[in-house]
């Protein structure tokens, strides 16, 4: 009698068993994109398609190498889009301060030849699905679509397409040389690594639709480079009509800008200090084994062109950007300094210096009479830095009659003993990745990540976070400045820190 169970019980799951193959071989069928056909994977369910090493353009090496991305090469046959693709090349990545392995790319491969995307998608894709394209941060120097807490597995089963992308990092994707800008058909050069994210965003509006998505509600995310980039795309006349809403975490180039960004002709020159210290030119430098080109100290920066990429704060100031529904915010530990606390006196000759007549304005906000307050309000604006950035933004957004919905993380994830709500502990939520993070998490961020990565698709289906039961996010209303605080509660609170975000207007 057991024999006759357990073989009933086979032959009862054979037709589901069937079912399934029959899925995953339909799942596995190739996709036919403009360079050619590739095949790709499912998840475990079969539930999702997943390509992996898209090249999106033509490797940058050689020649290409500090020029505008090329096409992609065609190919003949199916091309297999299952691995992991290489990362830009970059210094060996380790775990430091509170950013883990799961933050970190993997340790192989690494290469100047990565420029790839990878896309994860529902299996039985209904027609147009809405798009999100993850752009990576790691202050331009490191980083990679492949970073563990990217996975794009659990955000696309809530209905979308998810894309990564890579592009060229430090002095390979930033090198900026008045011998660049001769050969260049633009006259300018430098910003390699974002004309790469213009190039990928191309590829997705022509071949998006392939994979079940919409090329016309295609929405642009990215946290700290990948928010500066996002900042930058909204300002560039290449991107026009290539996305449909944007979504920036920690990062904006509207204040403290200089640090961030310099002019074209400074580049250009700092670019020539180098090749004349080195006694090289850009032709040997093109010629020099990346290892070794790497090893240099990279005189690179995002460069305000005025061709291809306006200074940001002016062109919104004129109307100039994109006007999409924006979702951006920041978090209660973004600033987060490894750098000894000031003493009193350095920092009000600080501000004297920075700020001159407006220093003591400043030291009215950010109190200094002893060691203790000057620690406190260094500690505030090391935070404010990326508040900054993103409140100013989300005001000349509103400024443009776009809807912007603005956000604050507070919740510190459970064995975080030194650095609170730090810089990047809110992407695993809103990507719903925690999974990928080792830490012992508890009800309560399992039920934010849930909460978080609901309001981001949603606003990625229809440009407005709301729906799904979830508590009301208003919108944002410079008048009446609210943020939807993320932390161990969700709910609308009035704009923290207002009278110090406020100096960023001036």
């Amino acid at each position: 009698m057991y024999k006759q169970i357990i073989v009933a019980t086979a032959l009862a799951l054979l037709p589901l068993s069937s079912c399934r193959n029959a899925l995953q071989g339909e799942a596995n069928k190739p996709v036919q994109i403009q360079s050619g056909l590739i095949s790709g994977t499912t998840s475990e369910d079969g539930k999702l398609r997943i390509f992996m090493g898209i090249p999106f353009a033509a490797p940058p090496v050689g020649d290409l190498r500090w020029r505008e991305p090329q096409p992609p090469i065609p190919w003949e046959g199916v091309r297999q889009c299952v691995e992991a693709p290489p990362s830009a090349i970059q210094s060996k990545p380790a775990p430091f301060y509170c950013w883990s392995s799961e933050f970190l790319i993997p340790p192989e491969p690494i290469s100047e030849d990565c420029l790839y995307l990878n896309v994860w998608t529902p299996a039985k894709a209904a027609d147009k699905l809405p798009v999100m394209v993850w752009i990576h941060g790691g202050g331009f120097t490191g980083g990679s679509g492949t970073v563990p807490l990217y996975d794009g597995e659990a955000i696309a089963r809530k209905g979308i397409v998810y894309v990564t992308i890579n592009y060229r990092l430090g002095i390979f994707g930033f090198l900026t040389h008045p011998d660049l800008s001769a050969e260049s058909p633009s006259r300018t050069s430098g910003n390699y690594g974002l004309l790469d994210q213009v190039a990928a965003l191309r590829w997705i509006k022509d071949n998006i639709a392939a994979f079940g998505g919409d090329p016309e509600q295609i929405c642009i995310a990215g946290q700290s480079a990948g928010a500066f980039s996002v900042n930058l795309l909204m300002v560039s006349p290449l991107t026009k009509g290539l996305f449909a809403r944007a979504i920036a975490h920690s990062g904006g180039i509207f204040y403290g800008s200089r640090a961030l960004s310099t002019s074209l002709a400074q580049a250009e020159e700092r670019g020539r200090q180098l090749t004349d210290r080195l006694k090289l030119s850009i032709a040997q430098l093109r010629n020099m084994p990346a290892d070794s080109l790497l090893k240099l100290p990279t005189p690179s920066s995002l460069t305000f062109d005025s061709i291809y990429f306006p200074p940001v704060r002016a062109a919104f100031e004129a109307g100039r950007q994109h006007h999409v529904p924006l979702l951006t915010g920041w978090n209660e530990g973004d600033g987060v300094s490894f750098a000894p606390a000031p003493s009193a006196a350095a920092f009000r000759a600080a501000a004297e210096q920075q700020y001159g007549a407006q220093a003591q304005d400043f030291l009215r906000l950010f109190p200094a009479q002893t060691d203790q307050d000057a620690a406190a309000s260094q500690k505030l604006v090391n935070s404010l830095f990326f508040g900054w950035n993103n409140y100013v933004w989300a005001r000349m957004q509103a400024a443009a009659d776009c809807p912007v919905f603005l956000y604050y993380f507070r919740r510190v994830p459970p064995g975080e003993p030194n650095y609170g709500a730090f810089h990047s502990a809110e992407f695993a939520y809103a990507l719903h990745t925690l999974e990928k993070w080792e830490r012992p998490f508890e009800d309560a961020d399992r039920q934010l990540e849930t909460a978080m990565s609901s309001y981001w698709t949603n606003f990625v289906k229809t440009a407005n976070p709301n729906g799904n039961a979830l508590p009301n996010w208003p919108a944002f209303d410079p008048q009446n400045p609210q943020v939807m605080e993320l932390s161990d509660q969700i709910k609308a609170a009035p704009l923290p820190n207002k009278p110090q975000l406020d100096w960023a207007l001036n």
